[in-house]
């Protein structure tokens, strides 16, 4: 199947991305309503939810939400409406830019003031008091602050999604989308900070000058190689953690839907191989998990093939890096080459890298986390009659490898265990507390990883990341609590 092919069956999926919202008066007569859903069926959308407003003798009024598959989709079906008889369209809204009007945050007080008593306390000349306290004991900043429960989520706009190089103020809404998220599964007050800079230098001096006001770093949407010093030179700079979520985020829901996925195919990670296609910032970061994990066998390929030790183009000192410690037998060739006879595939690519006869060259079981988003390396109806597992980026397929499942928990754990790092064991913790939300019950092959909204996974990856800062002596505080 052609790229093109596969984009265009991906764009036949209606989704909630691409959700419009539509207020129609309809003339109160059996048949109406039926025409209205009929029209969006015929259209090829579907149809999400239905409120009733207001409703007589004469006409009802309703909120129709309908899931459509493009911009241009979703005005054909707004038109269709529109011209059916008996039936007026009063508004409509495009639901995704609704939710962002204004921004998806706000500041609010934690403290409501209602008296001139309560104002002494919380400002002058009360505050006072505990700004002396600080200069005494810096360390009390944690206790009277928000730096204890506050991350920044920085971005210079270099690689958004999959929109690339967009610049600092196309990239806000991601960011605020970032630090909701942030709230809502972890309580944690999350800022944006988009940086109108794409030097490196000036990006690490500006998120060392902001660095007393946070807990914790959240590098995001930086462009690689870059992504790699930024996030290597503020570690060893700065008393708080950073995290690259583009990296570490996707390496430990991968790490944790792999040793599901295993569970099911009854085997070992020592023992497997693994290709991982795409070594940019995702790939190394999934490499340098697996083999902290335990993997031994780990084919590393890019756009020009399988790195091995020796090569020459596409190279940087990452790679050179890895090489060392991957691709045991120094194999050379193309990733249908790596493919043969592997175990597993985790693309971190392009949509329509690998093909249903690689995936068929592959060892007895194959497990294929097709990774590559808006758009997977290979669509999971091409493979399902010959791959054990798949998990993709996609909500819309079963398996969907989330970063959502990690960095909320993640940064609670280490806020909680005031860490001044992050570990390669505190991340392998958050794999594996990740995988065990999902209980041998519930373990199947289209459930591998457990729903972003089951409830308990932040709390229980905070616990085992708080475990692991205090067993790794990173963490201020003694014991976890």
């Amino acid at each position: 199947m052609s790229d093109k092919s596969q984009k265009e069956i991906l764009m036949g999926l209606p989704s909630a991305g691409f959700s419009v919202t539509v207020r129609l008066k309809i003339q109160n007569k059996p048949g109406n309503f039926l025409k209205i859903v009929s029209e969006i069926a015929e259209k090829e959308a579907s149809t999400a939810e239905v409120v009733l407003l207001y409703s007589d003798f004469n006409y009802n009024i309703r909120d129709i939400t309908i899931n459509c598959r493009s911009e241009v989709h979703s005005r054909r079906v707004v038109a269709a409406l529109k011209n059916l008889p008996n039936i007026e369209l009063l508004e409509w809204r495009d639901d995704t830019f609704e939710m962002h009007r204004a921004g998806k945050l706000e500041v609010r007080g934690r403290t409501l003031l209602t008296t001139t008593d309560e104002l002494s306390r919380a400002y002058t000349p009360g505050v006072a008091r505990v700004c002396k306290q600080i200069v005494k004991s810096p360390a009390d900043v944690f206790n009277y602050t928000i730096k204890s429960n506050s991350v920044a989520v920085v971005t210079d706009g270099s690689a958004v999604l999959g929109l690339g190089n967009i610049g600092p103020e196309a990239a806000l809404p991601v960011m605020e989308g970032k630090a909701v998220l942030f709230k809502q599964f972890a309580g944690i007050n999350a800022f944006p900070i988009c940086l109108k800079t794409q030097d490196s230098e000036k990006i690490i001096e500006i998120i060392k000058e902001i660095s007393p006001v946070f807990g914790g770093i959240n590098l995001e949407d930086i462009s690689a190689p870059r992504c790699f010093e930024i996030e290597n030179r503020l570690r060893g700079e700065l008393d708080i953690p950073v995290f690259h979520d583009d990296q570490h985020g996707t390496a430990i829901v991968v790490l944790a839907g792999l040793y599901n996925a295993l569970k099911i195919v009854d085997k070992k990670l020592e023992n497997i191989k693994i290709v991982v296609n795409g070594f940019g910032a995702g790939g190394v970061a999934c490499t340098r998990m697996l083999l902290n994990a335990g993997a031994k066998n780990i084919i590393p390929c890019d756009s020009v093939g399988i790195v091995y030790r020796g090569r020459k183009e596409r190279m940087n000192p990452v790679k050179e890096e890895l090489i060392q410690l991957t691709n045991p037998d120094n194999i050379k060739g193309s990733v249908a080459d790596a493919l043969k006879g592997a175990d597993a595939f985790i693309g971190v690519s392009r949509p329509g890298a690998i093909t249903r006869d690689m995936v068929a060259s592959m060892n007895k079981n194959p497990i294929v986390f097709a990774l590559a988003n808006p758009d997977p390396e290979i669509l999971p109806d091409q493979i399902s009659d010959i791959a054990r597992v798949i998990a993709t980026g996609r909500s819309d397929y079963a398996n969907q490898v989330n970063n959502v499942l990690c960095f909320p928990g993640l940064f609670r754990g280490a806020l909680k265990a005031r860490a001044y790092d992050i570990t390669a064991a505190m991340k392998v913790a958050a794999a594996t507390a990740i995988a065990e939300c999902v209980t041998p019950d519930e373990l199947h092959e289209n459930y591998i990883i457990p729903s972003v909204f089951k409830a308990e996974i932040a709390k229980k990856v905070a616990e085992a990341v708080e475990r692991a800062a205090i067993q790794d002596g990173v963490a201020r505080t003694k014991a976890a609590r």
